[in-house]
């Protein structure tokens, strides 16, 4: 051969080369990405083919389905039972505008894709069934999740219910709500829908139970007892505290005034009970910075990684702040920020005798045909406080119901414990204060089966009806008496 042959020749062969290794990086390398694009329609056409597994509450109802769709490409849209009143566990499904939530995070068991699911794809091609998707079964309870709505009603706000014995989420919901089926579409009513939500003052498509942070004011109190008692600063909670009458915060002159009378050396269970935030400013500033940071961090405070599995955004108790600012953070002001998830899950470790159950609201998951091929385990998560403290702790809550600011929480022949909180927010505090609630409930073998957090960002009452005990405590009241009838 020639040396014009030989060479036409090896340059034929280094481009029938380059043409098989672009084809295998493509094909192997590549693959997954390109497929995955948001810019690959036919991604998008197969995703609405089939209908969606479902999304399942406690008691085997789904709260979501699908429906065939009349002049589109997508056959398949998805549908929601009581959507504003699920939003906030499910998030949405859209054709046009993608999928949050539970609908994304467990986007390959809904949609069928799952590599657990390929032994039910296999046999589907043999025996011609049309591809299904698995489901996705929680750990919601529906008398839970109904009352913590109709109880918030109109408000803005939050409730959070777990059962503190294993950590699993019973209601969670974020007022005002939308509806996911208004969008879950592309077409241009969809699309109208899906903007006067987005750009609507409320913030409807916000999750505030898990992706809003607020000051948590007097609820905060609970977690500055447990540091107390935990680092000896409090030994018992009926001796006196050396709290003086006027308290100022140290090294200022900046006086911590009280909303109620009798707080000069009060003790920590007396301080509880009407709510003395001179005690506890005292007493965060007598535990110090470093283990306030140190006990709010078991508790959860400042970990980004809470997945529930939909993660929550991270609580803060300032790991920087000066002294004043550690007495104003200990009384649930200054920087310290909270979710009612967090907050629900401080209640949820003091009611469990110390011990902190890490939060989930997915039971398992299931095929087509029902068999289950991942079972949630419950984890614990720490142990912000011993025993002896966290029941410490619980009888200053019990009075906190039956003697002080959480009387509107009780209910008949049951032990309930809670704590009011409002938090001023705002320069010079002067936008309407936030109300919170925190509490629990025990059966009559002293378990726990719910603790609850609510917290009511606004509302029509006036400032001067604002109130943790007046406005959130009858929501709390409202989910424990659902969970404790064992409906649903």
């Amino acid at each position: 051969m020639n040396k014009p042959l030989r060479r036409i020749s090896l340059f034929c062969g280094l481009l029938v080369l380059a043409l098989l290794v672009r084809t295998n990086w493509l094909q192997y390398v590549q693959a997954e990405d390109l497929s995955t694009r948001k810019e690959n329609r036919r991604v998008q056409i197969a995703q609405y083919a089939t209908e969606r597994g479902n999304i399942i509450v406690k008691g085997g109802n789904p709260i979501t389905g699908s429906a065939e769709t009349d002049g589109s490409d997508y056959k398949y849209k998805r549908t929601y039972i009581d959507g504003p009143l699920w939003a906030p566990v499910t998030g949405y499904a859209s054709q046009a505008f993608g999928a949050t939530q539970l609908e994304s995070l467990e986007d390959g068991i809904l949609t069928g894709n799952d590599d657990r699911l390929f032994f039910d794809r296999t046999i589907g091609m043999f025996t011609g069934e049309q591809k299904q998707g698995g489901n996705v079964v929680t750990t919601l309870n529906p008398a839970a999740q109904k009352a913590a709505f109709e109880a918030l009603g109109k408000k803005k706000g939050a409730a959070v219910a777990i059962d503190p014995r294993t950590g699993a989420i019973l209601a969670l919901v974020s007022t005002p709500s939308y509806d996911p089926s208004r969008f879950a579409g592309n077409s241009k009513d969809d699309e109208k829908a899906w903007v006067e939500l987005k750009d609507s003052e409320d913030k409807n498509l916000v999750n505030r139970a898990l992706r809003e942070t607020y000051p948590p004011g007097s609820t905060f109190k609970v977690v500055t007892a447990a540091a107390a008692l935990e680092h000896g600063v409090v030994k018992n909670i009926d001796d006196p505290t050396d709290t003086p009458d006027p308290y100022f915060l140290p090294g200022t002159k900046t006086e911590m005034i009280n909303h109620a009378s009798g707080c000069k050396e009060a003790s920590l269970n007396e301080a509880m009970r009407v709510s003395c935030n001179s005690v506890f400013a005292n007493l965060g500033h007598k535990v110090t910075r470093d283990n306030m940071v140190s006990t709010a961090e078991k508790f959860g405070f400042n970990n980004d990684k809470i997945d529930t599995p939909v993660r929550a955004f991270a609580s803060v108790y300032d790991k920087k702040m000066g002294a004043d600012g550690n007495a104003q953070s200990s009384i649930g002001q200054f920087n310290t920020a909270a979710t009612p998830l967090q907050m629900a899950m401080v209640t949820a470790a003091i009611a469990n005798d110390g011990k902190l159950m890490k939060p989930y609201m997915v039971d398992h998951l299931t095929s087509p045909n029902l068999d289950i091929i991942e079972k949630h385990s419950p984890q614990e998560m720490s142990r912000p406080l011993t025993a002896d403290n966290a029941q410490k702790i619980q009888q200053m809550m019990v009075n906190v119901v039956d003697k002080g600011t959480g009387g509107k929480a009780r209910i008949n022949g049951v032990t309930v414990g809670g704590k009011t909180g409002t938090a001023q927010h705002g320069e010079g505090n002067k936008k309407r204060p936030y109300a919170w609630f925190i509490s629990y409930a025990e059966n009559p073998d002293r378990s726990s089966p719910v603790a609850v957090a609510v917290v009511i960002e606004d509302s029509d009452a006036s400032r001067d009806d604002i109130s943790g005990g007046g406005l959130a405590a009858p929501v709390a009241k409202a989910v424990m008496e659902a969970v404790l009838s064992n409906k649903g």
